[in-house]
This record gives C-alpha cells, sequence and structure tokens, in this order.
C-alpha cells in the first residue's frame, strides 16, 4: 500500500517535469549584462559624495530591475553605479534615486546590521558561479558583509574584511561610496579579470528590491546568473597580511562559599593573545589564533531536552563562524554534521573526584592552546579547507582537608584535524568534494572511557542541468572509532545507538569491541527552477554503528528515511498578494531491521501579502508511530497517531512597529499527548539610532507517557513512565544603540523557566500494544509511596519495596544578560566593554511561572563579569 502511495506521487512528478519543460528553457534565458570598467585618474575621497571629478572616468550604468515584489518590472526608482579601480583598490560609485528623499531609512546599527535602505554589490571574483563576496552600505553609512556560497542557498556574515564606505542623502535620493582592496578579494591570475557581477539595491519603505542583472523568479541559481565585470586588466597579486594581538581583562563577581578557598566572592584574570591572516597566495590564506578569547561572544538560550538527546547550539565563536561554510557537511536532515566546531573546546568530560570536605577549582571549558585555518578558491575550480587545532590537558585543582592541593586530570591533551575539498566542473553546473576529519586524543593510559581516535569522511556531489532547473545532489559519509572495550561499549549504549535493546535483531552489544564503523548519507534529486512547480524526492539513511559526536554532531542512528515534497509557486503579485508558496511533504522512516516506524504527511504555506503583511500555516499527521530511542534503552515503543497545526502571521518590517504572532498545537489519539505553543515577536525602531525586540514564547505540555526512568524487578527490567505537566517560559529581551556606524551599545537579556509536574506514574507493560491501556499499567495507590523525595513502588502489593526512584519533579529557572558596548576605532580594530551577569536556580513546583522568573531576575544570587577587551589590527 505504501509502495503503490509513493509510486503515485512519482508519476505525478514525473508528468510535471515533463509538462514544465516541454518548452526549451534556452528560449527564456535572460542575457548577461556587461559593465567595462577602467583604471582611476585621480583618487576619490571616500566621504559618500559621487560628484568629484575621480569619478568621470567611467560612466554610469543604470535599468535596474524589480525582483521583488514585482519581477520583471521597472523599479519604483531608479539606480546607478560606476566602478573603477588602480593597482590595489577597486572604487564603486552608487547613486540611487528616489523623489522622496525625507522618506528613505537611514537606521544606524552595529556593522552588518543590514537595516534600512540599502545597496549590496554583489562580486564573484573566483568566477565560479557559485560563491561572491558581498558589500553592503546602507543609507546610514553603516557596512556589512556577506560571503555567498552554494550559489545564493547560503549567506555568511561573519566575513570581516577591511574596506571603507560612506554615505549621503541630497534632494536626489542617496549616494554611496565604497573602496574595496583586492586583499580581501579572491582571483587567479589572469591579463584581464573577468568577474561575476550584480548590484542589489532595497528600498526598505516599500520592501522593494531591485537588481542590475536581472534573475527571473523562476530561474534556479543567483550567483551563477549575475551579470559580468569587465576591464580589470594586469591586476596584481595582493596577498593579505593582517596581525591581530588582543589583551583581555577580566574581573568576576559571584556568591562567596564558605570554606571553599576558590570561591572566595571574586577573581581577576588577565588574558593576551593573536589572530592572524596571512595570505599564501592571492586565493588562499591562512588564518591562525593563539590563546582565542572570547569573553564577548553572547551567552547560549536557556532550553530543557525532555527527550534525552543532545541539543544543538549555533556556534558564536569569532574564529569558527568566520568562514565556517567551508567546513560545513550537513549530510542528512536537521543539525546532523560531520564538522560541529563547538566540540573544540568543549566543557571537560569529566568532574573532579572530591573526598568529604574537599572543594575543587574545576575549569569550565577546554582551553584552545592554538587553532589554524588554510582555505581558498582557486581558479580552477578547487575550494580547499583545513582546519587544525589543540586543546590542552585540564586538570581541576583540589584543595585537600590537610591544606594540601592536588591536581587530577579531567581532559585530555586531544588534536582536532578537518580538511574539505570540492571541485567544480562542467562549467560550474556540477562539483564533487569529500571532506576528513580526525579527533586524537593523547590518554596516556587514563580515560578509558573516551575513543581514542576517531575519524570520519565522506563525498559529496551535485549536477545541474537544463539551465540549472533540475539537480541531482548527494553524498555518502563512513565514520569510524577506535577506544579501549569500555569506550566502545559505552558507545554502543549511548541513546543515539541503544545496541542493548532486547526486542531488536540486528544490533546487539559486543563487550569485546575496540573499534565502531558505520555509515550514512543522502541522494537526492528534484526541480529546482522553471515555471511554478518543485519537486523533490530522496532517501536519507544513518546505519546504527554510525558515530560522529567527538567532533561532529549526531542526534540519532538506525534510521532510513524516505522523502517527497511538492511545490506551487504564485510569483506574480495581484491586487491583494505579492507571492503564494503551496508545499506538500511526505515521508516514511525505517529502522535498519526493516521496521516501518513513521509515516509523516503535511500541507504547509505562506502567503506575502501586497501590504507586505505575511501569514504561514501548515496542519501534518504521523501516523504508524513507533520510536527505537523513548525507552532509552529499552525496546521500540508505539507512539499514538499523532496531528499537528500551526499558524503565524506578522506585520510589516518596514514599519518602526511590527509583530509576529503565532500558535502550534500537537495532539494526538486518546488524549495521550498535547501540547499548546504561543509565540509573540515584536520589534521597534524608536529613532534611527536605537533598536529594539521583545520575544515571548510559552509553551504547556502534557504527555501520559513521559520518560522517568529504568528499575529492575526480579531481573525484568522496568520502564517507568509518568503523565508530565510541562510549562516552559522564554522572554528575550535585545536592545541596540548605535551613536555612529562604528560605536555601538548592546544589551541581550534571557529569562528562562522551565517547570514539569509529574503525575500518574506508571510502567510498560507491552511497548507496542495498540492502545494507551494496552501499553502502560498505572500505579494504584497501594503501588505507590511517596517518603523523603522518593517513590518507593510495591508492584505485588505485598508490603515489601521492590524498587524505587527520585521524584522526577523539576522547576529550572535561568537568566543570561549581556552588555557590550563596542568601538571600530579604526578598520578591523576594536574595543569592547562587556557585563555579563547571569543565575541559574529552581523554584517552587507550586510556584506561578512569571513570580518565579521576576524572583531569579530581581533577587536571587547572580554571577557578574565585567570585561575589557582591546584588539589592534596591523594590516599590510
Amino acid at each position: 500500500m505504501q509502495q503503490n502511495y509513493i509510486f503515485k506521487f512519482l508519476a505525478v512528478f514525473v508528468f510535471l517535469s515533463v509538462k514544465t519543460t516541454a518548452q526549451n528553457a534556452l528560449e527564456n534565458k535572460i542575457p548577461k549584462r556587461i559593465y567595462t570598467t577602467k583604471p582611476l585618474l585621480k583618487v576619490p575621497i571616500i566621504d559618500g559624495d559621487v560628484s568629484e571629478d575621480a569619478w568621470n572616468v567611467v560612466e554610469w550604468s543604470s535599468d535596474f530591475t524589480e525582483k521583488d515584489p514585482d519581477e520583471g518590472t521597472s523599479p519604483a526608482h531608479q539606480t546607478m553605479f560606476k566602478v573603477m579601480y588602480d593597482e590595489k583598490y577597486l572604487y564603486i560609485a552608487i547613486r540611487a534615486l528616489d523623489s522622496e528623499p525625507d522618506l528613505i531609512q537611514r537606521r544606524l546599527s552595529r556593522r552588518d546590521g543590514f537595516q534600512g535602505d540599502r545597496v549590496n554589490v554583489i562580486i564573484d571574483s573566483y568566477h565560479d558561479k557559485r560563491t561572491a563576496f558581498v558589500f553592503t552600505t546602507t543609507a546610514a553609512g553603516v557596512k556589512g558583509e556577506e560571503f555567498a556560497s552554494q550559489n545564493g542557498d547560503n549567506w555568511d556574515d561573519s566575513w570581516n574584511p577591511i574596506w571603507y564606505t560612506n554615505a549621503k542623502i541630497d534632494d536626489k535620493g542617496w549616494t554611496a561610496e565604497m573602496k574595496i582592496p583586492f586583499s580581501q578579494l579572491r582571483f587567479g591570475k589572469a591579463e584581464e579579470q573577468v568577474w561575476g557581477f550584480n548590484v542589489n539595491r532595497t528600498i526598505f519603505r516599500l520592501q522593494e528590491r531591485s537588481l542590475w542583472q536581472r534573475i527571473p523568479n523562476d530561474q534556479a541559481g543567483f550567483i551563477s546568473e549575475a551579470g559580468e565585470l569587465h576591464g580589470l586588466k594586469n591586476l596584481v597579486s595582493q596577498k593579505q597580511l593582517e596581525i591581530q594581538p588582543f589583551t583581555v581583562l577580566q574581573y568576576d563577581k559571584y556568591p562567596a562559599e564558605a570554606g571553599n578557598p576558590f570561591r572566595t566572592g571574586k577573581d581577576f584574570k588577565f588574558n593576551a593573545g593573536l589572530d592572524a591572516k596571512i595570505g599564501i597566495t592571492n586565493d588562499l590564506t591562512l588564518d591562525l589564533t593563539v590563546n582565542p578569547d572570547f569573553g564577548q561572544v553572547e551567552a547560549d538560550p536557556g532550553a530543557i531536552a525532555l527527550d534525552g538527546f543532545q541539543i544543538f547550539f549555533r556556534e558564536q565563536r569569532p574564529f569558527f563562524v568566520e568562514n565556517s561554510n567551508i567546513f560545513d557537511y550537513e549530510f542528512a536532515n536537521g543539525s546532523d554534521n560531520l564538522f560541529y566546531s563547538r566540540r573544540i573546546g568543549r566543557n571537560p568530560h569529566r568532574s573532579a573526584n572530591l573526598l568529604n570536605g574537599e572543594f575543587a577549582n574545576e575549569p569550565q571549558n577546554s582551553r584552545i592552546l592554538g587553532a589554524a585555518k588554510f582555505s581558498g578558491k582557486t581558479r580552477d575550480g578547487w575550494s580547499i579547507g583545513v582546519l587544525e587545532s589543540v586543546t590542552g590537558n585540564e586538570f581541576a585543582e583540589i584543595r585537600q582537608v590537610d591544606g594540601q592541593t592536588r591536581d587530577e586530570i579531567v581532559e585530555p591533551l586531544t588534536n582536532y584535524f578537518v580538511t574539505r575539498v570540492q571541485k567544480d566542473f562542467n562549467d560550474r553546473n556540477s562539483f564533487i568534494g569529500g571532506i576528513f576529519t580526525a579527533t586524537n586524543r593523547y590518554l596516556n593510559g587514563n580515560f578509558n572511557e573516551l575513543h581514542k581516535a576517531a575519524y570520519s569522511g565522506g563525498i559529496d556531489f551535485q549536477h545541474n542541468w537544463k539551465n540549472r532547473e533540475y539537480f541531482l545532489d548527494g553524498n555518502v559519509i563512513f565514520s569510524h572509532v577506535l577506544g579501549s572495550e569500555e569506550a566502545i561499549a559505552r558507545t554502543q549504549k549511548t541513546l543515539r545507538h541503544n545496541f542493548q535493546r532486547t526486542d531488536a535483531t540486528h544490533v546487539a552489544v559486543d563487550p569485546n569491541k575496540t573499534s565502531l564503523s558505520g555509515t550514512g548519507g543522502r541522494i537526492e534529486m528534484g526541480k529546482n527552477g522553471g515555471g511554478n512547480w518543485r519537486y523533490n524526492a530522496g532517501v536519507i539513511w544513518r546505519s546504527p554503528e554510525l558515530e560522529l559526536n567527538d567532533v561532529g554532531f549526531l542526534r540519532r542512528t538506525d534510521e532510513i528515511i524516505q522523502f517527497t515534497n511538492l511545490n506551487h509557486l504564485w510569483q506574480i503579485p495581484t491586487e491583494s498578494y505579492r507571492n503564494i508558496r503551496a508545499r506538500f511533504e511526505q515521508a516514511t522512516y525505517y529502522d535498519f531491521e526493516g521496521n516501518l516506524n513513521r509515516v509523516r504527511l503535511e500541507l504547509n504555506g505562506e502567503i506575502s501579502w501586497i501590504n507586505n503583511w505575511w501569514t504561514e500555516a501548515g496542519y501534518g499527521t504521523d501516523v504508524n508511530y513507533f520510536d527505537n530511542f523513548y525507552l532509552r534503552g529499552g525496546p521500540r515503543f508505539k507512539r499514538p497517531n499523532t496531528s499537528f497545526a500551526y499558524f503565524f502571521f506578522g506585520s510589516d518590517r518596514s514599519k518602526l512597529f511590527s509583530f509576529t504572532l503565532g500558535y502550534s498545537n500537537r495532539h494526538t489519539a486518546e488524549k495521550v499527548v498535547g501540547r499548546d505553543r504561543f509565540v509573540i515577536r515584536t520589534n521597534y525602531q524608536p529613532t534611527d539610532a536605537m533598536s529594539m525586540s521583545l520575544n515571548v514564547e510559552y509553551a504547556n505540555l502534557y504527555d501520559r507517557t513521559q520518560y522517568v526512568t529504568e528499575s529492575n524487578f526480579n531481573d525484568i527490567e522496568r520502564y517507568i513512565l509518568g503523565r508530565i505537566q510541562n510549562q516552559t517560559l522564554t522572554t528575550t529581551l535585545r536592545v541596540n544603540y548605535s551613536f555612529t556606524p562604528d560605536i555601538s551599545l548592546q544589551f541581550y537579556g534571557q529569562p528562562f523557566i522551565s517547570k514539569g509536574k509529574f503525575t500518574d506514574l506508571n510502567r510498560v507493560v507491552n511497548p507496542v500494544g495498540a492502545g494507551i491501556n494496552d501499553r502502560i499499567a498505572v500505579f494504584d495507590d497501594n503501588q505507590i509511596s511517596f517518603q523523603n523525595d522518593t517513590y518507593l513502588i510495591d508492584e505485588n502489593r505485598d508490603g515489601t519495596t521492590d524498587y524505587s526512584f527520585d521524584n522526577p519533579d523539576f522547576s529550572f529557572v535561568q537568566l543570561q544578560t549581556n552588555l557590550v558596548a563596542r568601538w571600530e576605532y579604526i578598520p578591523g580594530s576594536e574595543l569592547f566593554l562587556v557585563w555579563s551577569r547571569g543565575s541559574v536556580g529552581s523554584a517552587a513546583i507550586s510556584e506561578e511561572l512569571v513570580d518565579a522568573v521576576s524572583e531569579q531576575v530581581f533577587n536571587a544570587p547572580a554571577n557578574d563579569t565585567f570585561l575589557v577587551k582591546f584588539t589592534y589590527r596591523f594590516r599590510r
């Protein structure tokens, strides 16, 4: 039945493919525009004034075409630009015409704020038709930069080159000038350079975008469809050399602990280090960091994982964020990746082993001794990335009862290595690539619980044809970990593997293994452009033995997913809407034993209204739902058929005040699970210099089968569940004030609370029973009692306690705040003043959420950190 269902959908896809490609795509191909630049005769002053005589050496280019909302038409206001160069710099002048200059949105923000009216200059200096350097200037003179990859599907704003810009408003609109060093770009040797080139203008109040090189909405790709910049002759390689030392002064204040010599209430620290960027060639760069410091980085948001799986947090440390797209290797769906940079410098695997009366000073993170990245792209299509990093041995300093101290190792010296390569071919319509990672720990006979070494690798590919309308995309990966029998046995028993499952015939714990090897991957094919239909279908797999979590990220294994997606687009605006997208999704989930574990169907859509408001909604269902991981090492567990729905809408983001309101619901058969989630997001710009946002999320969950623990009765496992009532409230406030484009003040604050109350505790009696009452048995009053925060179970009612477990109720409260003042006193050199305040606590289960949060914010003792960081960038 399921196979027939899939076959019907594939037949529909084939029919749509034939119908939409009946006309040759080349007939609709937009001709490439070419701008020919010339060497300058006089250097302009970069003050935003484009009327200088220096610019007269080249002609204006204009005739922009609207991209959004009404693609292919003339924009409300035209844009003009000029380009010229000398031996070291590329110079660009912008004239953004506007008949209502008083309405130009001149919003100040810090670098990469991308607020208000702006122009983006897109330079594909590799001319690989897949990547580009993007330079942005706003009407307020705020600069921004991005590195675009994956043909415009990925935009990375962590790239921070040194360049110069300014802007002015006059009676004709606004103007901007850019001065971009060739050392910040990457290009090969040629007598005359030919670069991909485009200019994008955003009129913020109209939410309108226009392009110099028109790119129709039904055209797949973005970077590949850019125009061309000609006339750059006899450019000499400008090898980049930048050295940036830094110093950090840090003062910590926190509640003192009586008798603890390591928690006296205050600490003072001094740190220094060095970052460097060295151009090996004009298209290959070496980045170095020695003893890096990330004190100005924002704290992670609060989160609770009721399912037991690891939570993915995004990378925020500048060294690892910049050019992270080069090392990115998402091989499946979700966050699974062969390289997860937050493993480097992670919290130690061990805690100090203390005797009564002893105290310990334990490191919070592994110290990164040094790291290096070698990356770039050659003119003949090779992309190269190599990363090497070393974290040192970490020790806990322990004060003994007799006053003596001893050191206890809590994390071994570890080396991380990642290399990534890709090669373009077929006129840049195809690529093939690979990745290899290695983690090596120097255990010295200790840490038998850890892998001694872990290796992973993969091959990925993509092929596009028919003017990039169709694609074939995929990857295949492998992993191999080595360690003691204890380490490999622990890996087999982790939640993501569950080899100890007694009902599985295809996996079993082998206590004698000293290595483990697995595979995974994804194969996908579909239509990505042309007409109004888009579709794709494919398969994802993760073998039971796959293991990536030494330097990668992997949530679960033993899974095969078949998926299909069908989209229809309405791209021509009408009197009521700008565009509409409707999407149908289907997926089936299997394990490597051949069990069908889930069938998912979903229908969703988005509407962008003519007044710039928007709506998003969806409905879906999961049927035939089984979970191999739910009982955390126990047998496969049947979950009830589940339905879910969501509805979000928001106002015009170009206004001084905008908002988003949303609601989502999940409910199941037999009322086993129910969840309501409410979202309020607001943004307010009271002045051009100040912006603020307030996001509030509230979720209320009940689940009659929330996992609690595993116990044992007469040598038979008992899997204990309960009915949880879980409430979570998250409030996030951000306030930004920009004194100038180079001086800003930012505040981030997030109180978070999640509390869970358990009732109707029960045990699993038949994990695959048809109904909820077949699967669980609730303990009655003669079987369960509560003493000293512990539940005592007399399962056979003979008056004797058969097993017990701790009270699973929880109430977690957290506060995280950051106040950061930043001054970029010269391009690339910065001064940071930082105040961070954080606290973690618990509240009474009976206490109201708002009262508990107020107590944590205003009354609970907290840790305060005051930090000054000074950097200076030397540049040749």
